[in-house]
């Protein structure tokens, strides 16, 4: 008998180890269940799906303080039925005006305080509520508040992380201050209280995003990092601000997919389901299948590494890469025989996933969190933000708690190299980042299918794009969609596949020339996805990655 890749009828779920979550009023998907309950209980104290958002923020902040928080970076479409639009909100942050690449190398630009970006996280939360919320502001972040000041139970992830992490975090004693745990004893239940992040949470729930940039905390903020060595100045902290954006757009197999704009790299996954239209894949698990989801990921990369940028500073050519013309000109041009190869992740080669001294291997690199709320009223919020990598910079101004994202990282600092995402004063950095929305527009308006993103670094940008190739060729359900193998790729020149992949598919892509290495049978490095799902029902469906903490929950 053959094997087959992920059969339907392997589990009591289908294909899935767990089924998906289902709900006709509510949903919200998370990388931790405490985040997830928080957005629901939420939802269900009478706040729409951006109260929800909020909420889910402001715990992950807490329960998982490696992968984003106040202090981090993103992005997030928000889908608001009402005005039958989707929004993006851009809170990317930008590099501090004194940023220059004479001051950063291969150490600098990642660990320390040079290392972050003007937040953005806490005021695109904000922004998002002041336009669209419904709750009070303290509603919306007690729960986070108790579970900082009380303490949370580490999950086997959140141990192992904070374990692989302590001795960099260490180095910094303001930093070390703000996370209380007996470093002797961090293991799977071991309470984790954060009293200053509870603090700082008070302070913002209370008198709103002004009080981080404008106010008290961001002058502790402020003058915590200075006395630690960073550029960051006042002002720029005080004038920084979320700004909205039009999504770009692409179709596939008749939905439309709608991505944030540059300086989002989301523009490499339309261009890969642009390419992907050109073909059928139909056949769910066949080498060719595979080898062509590969070769159009790879051409898309290839495109982002060298065009990526901020958009204010240099022309990235959206209008001929997503073209329909581009895409079968592209598509024409894979070999059905033969792989392309690994193309570069960016334009200097990769020091994303490099082991510094002193962490526990394996590394942890590249921490970033997904999450998807959506209410009765039919708003949808997808968001996917980061610190950078785990803990960010490792740097938290004394008092705060805060986490300063060490996102400087994704620039390129060579300043003869010719790059279009060169670090200099006030740039936006080109960063994968990219939740993604699908819509059906046969209809008189178009109606929301499905809702997706996941963590991942650059893998983000073809992960993304084989969950939505098996929700809408294969119609797995989003959690079998998020649960089945995935591949990723390194500019190391490494093609990475999850252990699942059937000898007959490993022969085949060897044959065409692929050079690949296995993964564990679920692993991480190929993400962590969540995700919702629009029923013809008229209800919702919700898929969590067991790669990750994720719960889906819905009511």
């Amino acid at each position: 008998m053959t094997e087959s890749l992920f059969p339907d009828g392997a589990t009591t779920h289908g294909r899935s180890a767990r089924a998906p979550a289902t709900g006709t009023r509510g949903m919200v998907a998370s990388a931790h269940p405490f985040a997830t309950r928080a957005g629901i209980e939420t939802l269900q104290d009478g706040g729409n799906a951006i109260d929800a958002a909020v909420a889910v923020a402001s715990t992950l902040n807490v329960v998982e303080p490696y992968m984003s928080g106040m202090a981090g970076i993103g992005v997030a479409l928000v889908y608001i039925a009402a005005e039958n639009r989707t929004r993006v909100l851009n809170f990317s942050g930008n590099a501090p005006q004194a940023a220059t690449p004479e001051l950063y190398d291969d150490a600098n630009i990642e660990l320390g305080p040079l290392a972050p970006l003007v937040p953005g996280n806490i005021g695109g939360w904000l922004t998002m509520h002041g336009e669209y919320g419904r709750l009070d502001r303290k509603q919306l972040f007690r729960r986070a508040i108790g579970y900082a000041a009380d303490g949370a139970a580490l999950t086997p992830f959140n141990a192992f992380t904070l374990q692989a992490q302590i001795g960099l975090i260490d180095q910094f004693p303001s930093t070390a201050a703000g996370l209380d745990i007996d470093r002797s004893k961090i293991s799977t239940g071991a309470i984790l209280r954060q009293p200053f992040l509870a603090e700082s949470l008070a302070t913002v729930a209370e008198g709103g995003m002004e009080e981080f940039y404008e106010g008290k905390l961001g002058d502790r903020l402020n003058e915590g990092h200075r006395a630690m060595g960073g550029i960051m100045t006042r002002e720029e902290l005080a004038e920084y601000r979320p700004f909205w954006q039009e999504p770009l757009t692409t179709s596939y197999r008749g939905l439309e997919v709608r991505v944030p704009p540059p300086n989002s790299s989301g523009f490499q996954i339309a261009e890969t389901l642009s390419i992907l239209d050109h073909f059928d894949l139909d056949e769910y698990g066949s080498v060719d299948t595979l080898h062509t989801l590969i070769e159009a990921a790879y051409r898309a990369s290839d495109d982002r590494a060298h065009y990526a940028g901020d958009p204010t500073r240099v022309n990235v050519p959206l209008d001929r890469l997503l073209s329909p013309e581009y895409a079968k000109e592209v598509a024409a041009a894979i070999n059905p025989a033969r792989t392309a190869g690994v193309p570069a992740e960016r334009w200097r080669r990769s020091r994303i996933d490099h082991p510094l001294v002193g962490v526990t291997k394996p590394y942890v690199s590249g921490l970033t969190t997904h999450f998807a709320t959506a209410d009765a009223d039919g708003n949808v919020v997808t968001v996917t933000q980061t610190l950078g990598e785990a803990f960010g910079s490792k740097v938290a101004p004394e008092g705060t708690g805060l986490f300063l994202n060490n996102m400087c990282k994704w620039f390129d600092i060579d300043a003869d190299s010719g790059s279009p995402n060169l670090i200099s004063g006030g740039r936006q950095v080109d960063f994968c980042v990219s939740p993604v929305q699908l819509f059906n527009t046969s209809g008189a308006q178009p109606s929301i299918r499905l809702s997706i993103g996941t963590p991942g670094s650059y893998g983000i940008l073809h992960t993304s794009a084989q969950m939505i190739h098996h929700a809408v060729d294969v119609g797995m359900n989003i959690q079998e969609a998020i649960e089945a193998p995935r591949f990723r790729f390194y500019d190391s020149g490494t093609l990475l596949l999850e252990d699942r992949f059937p000898m007959a598919i490993l022969s085949g892509l060897a044959s065409r020339g692929h050079r690949f290495e296995m993964l564990p049978q679920i692993h991480n490095a190929v993400g962590g996805g969540h995700g919702i799902e629009f029923t013809d029902h008229g209800t919702m469906l919700g898929g969590a990655d067991p790669r990750r903490d994720g719960v889906a929950m819905g009511y």
